[in-house]
């Protein structure tokens, strides 16, 4: 399943904006924050791109499903293995 720029546009800007998050925690180790507000915010990013991913299988599911395709043209054996790698 491919996935259209135009179908994912709100993963995308919630992943650029975990990039960014990412890099204010990484900015935050370096000026020695402390391990809670750390780990707490790196809490938050992991969160942010987990959700990404299971958005990623949710659009292709409802693609294949507006397709025509119905659950018979999804390969379960692969959708379940991509939506296993998010656990």
């Amino acid at each position: 399943m491919d996935l259209q720029p135009d179908d994912i546009k709100a993963i995308i800007t919630r992943m650029k904006r975990a990039n960014g998050h990412l890099a204010s925690v990484i900015r935050m180790m370096e000026e020695g924050s402390s391990c809670e507000h750390v780990l707490t915010q790196l809490a938050a990013v992991n969160k942010a791109l987990s959700r990404a991913g299971y958005a990623i299988v949710a659009t292709g599911l409802q693609q294949c499903l507006a397709d025509g395709e119905g659950l018979d043209g999804v390969d379960t054996k692969k959708m379940e293995k991509l939506f296993l790698a998010l656990a």
